[in-house]
């Protein structure tokens, strides 16, 4: 059996198939690697779209709090 090699990720973005907002990501991190829907499997976006969005920040307090709390151990 491989090893892990993917992190989950929360972004403010939910997915637009299933509404989850956790999402799978290499733990690599390169700028092309993508991301997918941690729930339902779905192409997101790439790494590089989803930093983007993380920068950018969320759309309210609450979702602040829950990607600082998940997030918390990824960076």
């Amino acid at each position: 059996m491989t090893p892990d090699i993917s992190e989950e990720l929360r972004l403010p973005v939910a997915c637009p198939s299933c509404g989850s907002h956790l999402y799978r990501v290499s733990k690599v991190h390169n700028p092309d690697d993508k991301v997918f829907c941690a729930s339902c499997k779905r192409f997101l976006c790439l790494y590089h779209e989803a930093q983007a969005m993380l920068e950018k920040g969320p759309s309210d307090e609450l979702e602040a709090m829950i990607e600082e709390v998940v997030n918390r151990n990824h960076h």
